[in-house]
């Protein structure tokens, strides 16, 4: 993408001050929210260390789920696109735009779809905060994926709006990494998201220093089925526990805060299955599963978790290991990283860093017909497109499921621009 004039939309400018007073309108705070009724189904969770958040921005949804327990609401691009469609902001767009054109009568579409975008997020997470009295996770826009100064600017700006409350959710790109460190360097809590690795979050967590970072597990066990590797069992849960253990060092060493989010979830035994983690982001089917079932917890993250491989699959050869080994080499280059001053990076800077020291396949350079073939395919990439260049080193498994995670949720951001779009029709 090309890189926007940054003036306008600087933390304290005029449009971001009017921004910030449009999402505000109306707002009570978290005081506002009812005292939540205590579910002490959740106990053998938390006994063992475990945060609890919520993955929706379905308000009615939560409702009926949210006890005393929970901490947070997480939401994305998908997720905030989910409620978007639903027509409940259609009438505040063209009132907002009115309002964004008035303070900077210069703006383009383009410009204006991005800050009514921002909006949008920022005042359905303020909704969030003040039915339930949470933090919430409130994502930035993916055109700002490879756009430092621009992720930058807004992740201050969502901070400005909702100190005690949001949390700005940074996707795993080079920019995201410097952008989140930047962030974290002025103590604004960040949710460094798409992660699928224990070495992407050692990355993460000694480079961007986030709160949290995360493991998107059930897309893990979804593409090793998918690939014909076996059933998928365990593999996303054994990448948690790897990236955990990564976390808990560092944290033990001094060396980051950042602790370990368990994404993607996709069945409520999980939940017990990876109790002691520090926090889980459940969606409802889960939470709710597991307050019907429950279940024993056993060993939780501390399990060991077996992989168990289809007939003639050779591991090692395909790659499949990424999700939760971190090799010497890459260690070395990601202390090595550590040791400059990350924020005064740039994105190539970034990057050439990594390829000099062997690790070009954190973020690898795509051509643009493998970005198009890699969005066509969804958020599970198929593995016959990749393979040859995943068993050469070029790319790696976890890396690719990063890029199809964006390019998914790029899709969902283009369809919620596009409905801003019918409104200011």
């Amino acid at each position: 993408m090309t890189t926007r004039d940054l003036s306008r939309f600087a933390p304290d400018s005029k449009l971001a001050a009017n921004t910030r007073d449009l999402c505000l309108d109306g707002f009570q705070g978290a005081v506002a929210a009812e005292p939540a009724e205590s579910q002490p189904k959740w106990d053998p969770i938390r006994e063992r260390g475990t945060t609890l958040w919520l993955d929706t921005g379905d308000i009615a949804a939560a409702s009926k789920l949210w006890c005393r327990e929970f901490d947070a609401l997480t939401t994305n691009n998908t997720l905030l696109n989910k409620e978007v469609q639903k027509g409940i902001y259609d009438t505040f767009v063209p009132v907002a735009a009115r309002a964004i054109r008035g303070a900077d009568a210069s703006i383009g579409e383009r410009d204006l779809v991005l800050e009514l975008a921002f909006c949008l997020n920022a005042r359905h997470g303020l909704q969030l905060v003040q039915t339930f009295g949470a933090k919430v996770s409130v994502e930035l826009h993916t055109d700002l994926a490879d756009d430092l100064e621009a992720s930058v600017a807004y992740g201050r700006r969502y901070a400005a709006i909702c100190p005690d409350h949001f949390i700005v959710k940074v996707p795993l790109t080079a920019a995201g990494i410097i952008a989140a460190r930047r962030l974290s360097d002025d103590g604004i809590p960040v949710n460094f998201t798409l992660g699928f690795s224990a070495r992407q979050n050692l990355l993460v967590a000694r480079l961007a220093k986030p709160e949290w970072c995360n493991v998107f597990m059930g897309r893990i066990n979804a593409f090793l089925a998918d690939s014909g590797y076996g059933s998928g069992e365990n593999a996303g849960e054994r990448a948690t526990a790897a990236s955990q253990k990564v976390c808990r060092e560092l944290r033990a060493a001094g060396k980051s805060p950042t602790k370990q989010i368990g994404a993607s979830m996709r069945s409520y035994e999980q939940v017990p299955a990876l109790a002691g983690l520090d926090v889980y982001t459940m969606p409802l089917p889960v939470a709710e599963g597991w307050l019907a079932h429950g279940g024993d917890i056993g060993r939780g993250v501390d399990d060991d978790f077996p992989v168990t491989w289809s007939d003639g699959s050779d591991a090692k050869r395909d790659g499949l290991e990424v999700f939760w080994e971190v090799t010497p080499g890459e260690r070395a280059a990601i202390e090595a990283a550590a040791a400059v001053d990350v924020a005064r990076l740039d994105a190539d800077g970034l990057r050439a860093m990594l390829a000099e020291r062997g690790c070009a396949n954190f973020f690898p350079t795509m051509h643009a017909d493998e970005s198009k073939r890699i969005s066509a395919e969804g958020k599970i990439p198929q593995n016959a497109s990749w393979l040859a260049d995943v068993r050469s080193g070029r790319l790696a498994w976890d890396t690719l499921l990063t890029l199809a995670g964006l390019a998914s949720f790029s899709g969902d951001q283009e369809a919620l621009d596009n409905r801003i779009r019918a409104q200011l029709s």
